[in-house]
């Protein structure tokens, strides 16, 4: 890419976060747009990212516009085809690429460790990086959360040839890719705005398998509907908890920890220990060393017992903000977590009651699309009913626009439990006070998290 100045069109995103984290330590001169200024994008512009608030092309640092040959625009599919300042860059013939083009550029030329599926990406890409980076053979990496174990979702590295990728299916992000190692961890139909039917969502994944490199490997979580299609020369493994070329045994939980041996085509690598113990870990665990080891480095067992047991896990996910026993004797626990399918909302649930099995679990949801809340209302409804009690924000609609009739209600409606309810967002944290809850469960991919640090303080002072 020649122009030495990038204009990022949502910058607070978190995928774009990484790719102007890596401009920067370029040399280029980044700026860019978003909606709303957050946490991640007060950060961004400590480190030297010129963001704007405002959406007209008057917006735009001066010294950007009318010049073309000068800015390479870079935008998430995110924001609207009518976007004031996306028509002015167009309008004046800017270069203009999608996010996931220019991660496909950058990527082009390394080994590219990609992790795909409808959950688990985040963290298991994040375990790959961080297990790389502790070893003497390193990464780049540009990651889907804020890693807390580096403070970044960037890693980089001068001599490594691997880059560690979050494929991402929307919008068929991940077709830009070019995979060494492809992981797909699920591919529980999501993103119907997109696709439309659940065969057009497997058929997206099934492309996916066929960009994998000639002398690459493709790594399947068993049980999956997809039909892979990889090309000739590409090695295919699975993995899983229990079947798999890579799976686990020995699962141990003991004092708040787990511990498993993992299963490999070669060897039995003992004592694993999941710095974040919650039950899906040990699935993305698998996948994340069996990754590694397909990459054919000389990594010790020790190396990635170390690896695990330090690795904090992206913000967001399974993010404990409280760990204590309360004056009854009872533990007073918070976690936070990313989860906004019904899978991952079931799996986050029966994780926290594998830690906790005789604590009172309450969970708060905040939906993530009027879309997928329509499409999988049924879904939602059944996983939260695993909880004790219930409590439901309105709706994230984050790039939509309402749905008629579509409500955090429609959930509510079909809870199979009797302690649940509606609670606007000004009202929670005195609803929360007035739970008396053991173990809180906050779920969502919307602004749920920015509550967070007020809820806690308000624990606190109890």
């Amino acid at each position: 890419m020649q122009p030495q100045k990038i204009y990022f069109a949502g910058a607070g995103g978190i995928g774009m976060a990484a790719l102007e984290r890596y401009f920067l330590s370029k040399g280029y001169r980044v700026a860019g747009y978003d909606r709303t200024e957050t946490e991640l994008t007060r950060q961004l512009a400590k480190e030297g990212v010129e963001i704007t608030y405002n959406d007209t092309v008057e917006a735009i640092p001066a010294d950007f516009r009318d010049c073309p040959q000068q800015v390479q625009v870079v935008y998430t599919p995110a924001l609207p085809s009518d976007h004031p300042q996306l028509s002015y860059f167009r309008s004046q013939g800017y270069p203009v690429l999608k996010r996931s083009q220019v991660l496909g550029l950058i990527t082009k030329g390394s080994k590219s460790l990609c992790f795909a599926g409808t959950h688990g990406k985040t963290t298991t890409s994040s375990m790959a990086a961080h297990l790389l980076n502790t070893s003497p053979v390193g990464c780049n990496a540009f990651l889907g959360g804020i890693l807390r174990n580096y403070n970044s979702n960037l890693l980089l590295s001068a001599t490594s040839p691997y880059s560690v990728v979050e494929a991402d299916e929307y919008d068929r992000s991940f077709h830009q890719l070019a995979p060494y190692i492809a992981v797909i961890n699920a591919t529980d139909p999501d993103h119907l705005d997109i696709y439309g039917t659940e065969d057009a969502y497997l058929e997206s994944f099934a492309h996916f398998t066929e960009l994998i490199r000639p002398d690459g490997f493709l790594l399947l979580h068993t049980g999956l509907k997809l039909k892979p299609r990889p090309g000739k020369g590409v090695r295919t493994y699975t993995f899983g908890r229990n079947d798999g070329d890579f799976h686990a045994k020995n699962i141990r939980y003991s004092q708040g920890s787990i511990l498993f041996d993992l299963v490999t085509p070669w060897n039995t690598i003992t004592d694993l220990s999941p710095g974040i113990p919650v039950d899906i870990n040990i699935d993305n665990a698998i996948a994340a060393i069996a990754a590694v080891l397909l990459t054919g480095e000389q990594i010790t067992d020790q190396t990635i017992r170390q690896a695990m047991s330090t690795f904090k896990g992206p913000k967001r996910r399974f993010e404990f903000w409280l760990k204590r026993t309360g004056q009854n004797g009872k533990p007073q626990v918070i976690v936070d977590d990313y989860a906004h399918h019904p899978d991952e909302i079931r799996a986050s649930i029966r994780s926290i009651r594998a830690l906790y099995p005789e604590s009172k679990l309450t969970v708060v949801f905040q939906p993530h699309l009027f879309s997928r809340t329509r499409d999988f209302a049924t879904e939602f409804a059944q996983s939260l009913s695993e909880a004790d009690s219930v409590i439901l924000l309105p709706i994230y609609p984050a790039r939509e626009e309402p749905i008629p009739g579509i409500s955090s209600e429609t959930i509510l409606n079909q809870i199979d439990n009797a302690n649940k309810m509606l609670a606007a967002k000004q009202n929670l944290i005195k609803t929360i006070k007035n739970s008396n809850f053991e173990v809180l469960l906050t779920l969502g991919a919307g602004d749920i998290c920015d509550m967070l640090p007020e809820i806690l303080s308000e624990v606190n002072s109890l």
